[in-house]
């Protein structure tokens, strides 16, 4: 088990940890006019700017040497932090930092941090960063090693007057922020080395400083907040960048030398591996990719109008956007997907499908927000809603079989090996699995939530243990008895068998309508489901223990 000291302000420790956001918030508890709130200072000082009318500024009128500290924002487009370095300076320094405790274990069970498959999607997509910055007259330098101790040193080394960072809000990230700040602070040579450390929002699709609540006031039902938002705030437009933002400083290479490589897997501790050829589509790190997805999606394609139509689908690239990969890491920003969105809509069709990728996108904003206001709790068993008394079992023997798809349910194994092997998931497939892992098996949720941490392109862990605590009846869910039935599942998404015979080849010789109850032609059910099966082991539709339509989520697309 990893240590609790190797990771910074590690969120799985019991103490009262609230992120910085929250500590200020919780404390002056400011309201102002109906549709804002707003931030003043935070334990990390936090600059909320406005975008607004004021995207359209690109004018330059700074002095000196600026630096972007890139982090889970690795695009060019949208990027408040690279123009306000770019409008405040002579000349903009790039930085990205590789910290080496993103790729260790995590805390509970000690998988992966961070799996193959999504470390060659991050390096992919610094890659990409720095190809695209190359084309404004800019360039990246990269860096392995703590953050607190290279973002001074190369503010220092440079001169820089100001570092620009996005906010983020778990502890983890948030203990990295408090330590560059300190380690800025404590650079020798007195006040005129003072340097200041910059942090915007700009991870979400509605901007914290217009949220119609404080953090602490945040509804605790996902309806209430989406109806706040959309009935009291506006999105604010994508933000204009500048075609050319260079030269670099003069002298640079002298100061700091070479910019420096983008670590091969090798030097992050991992192996080398392709998604699997059967996966839905090939996922490539980068705002390039990203950009082209969208416009592929939504123009070329012609999807968006049949979003909510096809949206809970398993098998195929167009059943969904498939943009939270992109989404998780920065490369695109939810108010580009916005826009996108709103110009679809003048140009083609507004219906239902156009607005759900909306509403999608604001569960994610909720999730966000909910971290801010409960902290670590979305990381510790009770969840938010501390939860006590409930007997979870960490047996391993079964968490082996749900992990490696050997569960004995098609759909669950199908599902299991499509993540394992392509570092993707539907949504219904996530919803699916929670469900089995919680209810049928027993076993503790944080188990699935750390090995969805490991494998996930999407992982971020707002809506990762956002959606964990939630499919638990932990988190922010009014329903603690939310239960998928595979037998109702099976026969809604995937009536003819074809999603589970794609996974598990052996099942294309049964008939259709058996693939996913083959009975002796598959292995043997680890466990007995607790809703849906008759006598015999058989699938009794008609007592599915399915309750309702709306069944909850367990990630994001």
């Amino acid at each position: 088990m990893l240590s609790t000291s190797v990771l910074p302000g590690n969120r799985h420790l019991r103490s009262s940890f609230l992120p910085a956001v929250f500590e200020f918030a919780a404390s002056q508890n400011l309201r102002r006019a109906a549709g804002a709130w707003r931030v003043q200072k935070f334990a990390v000082t936090l600059t909320v700017s406005a975008s607004g009318e004021k995207s359209k500024m690109t004018s330059r009128k700074g002095t000196g040497i600026a630096i972007v500290w890139f982090r889970n924002d690795l695009r060019i487009s949208d990027n408040e932090a690279l123009l306000k370095a770019w409008q405040s300076s002579q000349a903009v320094v790039p930085l990205y930092v590789v910290d080496p405790r993103l790729y260790g274990q995590t805390y509970h069970f000690g998988f992966p941090k961070t799996g193959e498959l999504r470390a060659q999607f991050i390096m992919e997509s610094v890659a990409n960063l720095r190809d695209n910055l190359r084309q404004r007259g800019l360039d990246l330098i990269v860096r392995q090693g703590k953050p607190e101790d290279v973002v001074p040193s190369i503010a220092k080394s440079i001169g820089a007057h100001t570092v620009y960072a996005h906010k983020e809000t778990c502890s983890e990230e948030t203990t990295v922020e408090t330590g560059v700040k300190r380690g800025l602070a404590n650079l020798e040579g007195g006040p005129k080395m003072q340097i200041r450390l910059d942090f915007v929002w700009g991870g979400t699709l509605y901007h914290l400083d217009d949220l119609p609540f404080s953090p602490s006031e945040l509804p605790d039902v996902y309806t209430q907040f989406r109806k706040g938002v959309e009935y009291n705030c506006k999105v604010r437009p994508a933000l204009k960048m500048p075609t050319q933002m260079g030269p670099l400083p003069e002298s640079l290479s002298e100061k700091i030398g070479e910019l420096g490589d983008i670590p091969t897997m090798a030097e992050l501790g991992l192996k080398y591996r392709e998604q699997s050829p059967l996966g839905v589509m090939h996922f490539e790190g980068g705002e390039t990719a990203a950009l082209a997805r969208l416009q592929d999606y939504f123009w070329n394609k012609d999807q968006l109008k049949i979003y909510k139509e096809t949206r809970n689908g398993m098998l195929g690239a167009n059943y969904s956007t498939k943009f939270s990969p992109w989404l998780a890491h920065g490369c695109l920003s939810p108010r580009t997907i916005h826009d996108e969105v709103k110009r679809y809509e003048t140009e083609r069709v507004a219906n239902d499908s156009t607005y759900w990728v909306l509403f999608e996108l604001i569960w994610r904003d909720y999730f966000r927000f909910v971290s801010i206001k409960y902290g670590n709790a979305i990381f510790h068993l009770g969840g938010p809603r501390k939860v006590v008394g409930k007997r979870w079992s960490q047996n391993r023997e079964l968490f082996e079989a749900w992990r490696e798809g050997r569960t004995g349910y098609p759909l669950i194994d199908a599902n299991m090996k499509e993540l394992a092997a392509t570092g993707f998931m539907s949504n219904r497939g996530r919803q699916i699995v929670c469900s089995f892992l919680v209810r049928d098996l027993g076993l503790d949720w944080r188990m699935g939530g750390e090995w969805f941490e490991t494998c996930l392109l999407d992982y971020d862990p707002c809506s990762n243990y956002g959606n964990w605590t939630y499919g638990a009846g932990v988190g922010n869910d009014p329903r603690e008895d939310r239960y998928f039935s595979i037998p109702k599942q099976s026969a809604t998404y995937d009536p003819e068998g074809e999603y589970v015979a794609h996974w598990l080849p052996s099942l294309k010789q049964s008939p259709p309508k058996q693939r996913n109850f083959p009975g002796d032609a598959y292995l043997r059910p680890i466990v007995p489901l607790k809703f849906g099966m008759g006598s015999g082991g058989k699938p009794n539709y008609s007592r599915a223990g399915y309750k309702g339509k709306n069944v909850g989520k367990v990630g994001k697309r």
